[in-house]
């Protein structure tokens, strides 16, 4: 497992702030070693978790023209069908996937094809599972003319420990199945909007890993 490159600024600024207040705590508190140990132990601890969030763990990753993978790693919280106003206008199945503070915050391209759409937005840090989230909240939508022909649309939405989204891709382009296609800091949620057509693979509650996990097969 390695460090993603989106963390290892983070993780060198942070690693020499808390270098920085060790030193400064043992300055201040010489002779009393149980507190200067309780602190660094503190830190190390503090380290362990923000370097966790930017692990990037090997996945063995397969293709499929007709089968969508999960974008993300974490938990189906949204199964149901919608309506979706910002690029479709109609009526689709939507899968959501929220991303835990201990979960990779990598996410991956769900299907091969072309990017016909891509947008960002600005918005609000609504916590991931408020209903409105997914309009109001910082996000990015990507809709990808799939291989296999159906298009298929998938969102980033930033929650409320999260404050930046990364995205790697832009229209026009060609994506592969499973790649990376952006970081989410500090985690929240993916959306996937499907065909009505399309069969479900997974169900509320089922913990996926992204570019694993077949959540849906497409109609063709």
């Amino acid at each position: 497992m390695k460090i993603h490159k989106e963390g290892r600024r983070i993780m060198f600024v942070t690693l020499l702030i808390l270098l920085a207040l060790n030193l400064l705590v043992f300055q201040l508190n010489k002779g009393a070693d149980l507190v200067n140990r309780l602190f660094a132990g503190a830190t190390v601890i503090v380290f362990l978790l923000i370097l966790q969030f930017f692990r990037s763990p090997f996945r063995h990753l397969f293709t499929h023209e007709d089968l969508l993978l999960a974008p993300a790693d974490g938990k189906v919280v949204v199964i149901e069908n919608v309506f979706e106003p910002e690029y479709f206008e109609d009526e689709r199945k939507q899968i959501s996937i929220f991303m835990s503070p201990i979960n990779v915050h990598i996410t991956r391209n769900p299907i091969s094809g072309l990017v016909k759409y891509f947008k960002y937005h600005p918005g609000n840090y609504l916590v991931a599972w408020h209903p409105k989230s997914s309009t109001q909240n910082e996000r990015t939508t990507v809709v990808v003319e799939s291989d296999a022909g159906p298009l298929v649309l998938f969102r980033q939405i930033a929650g409320a420990m999260a404050r930046r989204i990364v995205w790697y891709v832009n229209e026009g382009d060609e994506v592969s199945q499973g790649e990376e296609f952006g970081f989410i800091k500090f985690g929240s949620r993916v959306d996937v909007f499907v065909p009505m057509d399309t069969e479900i693979k997974v169900e509320l509650g089922q913990k996926v890993k992204g570019g694993e996990t077949v959540i849906c097969q497409l109609k063709v």
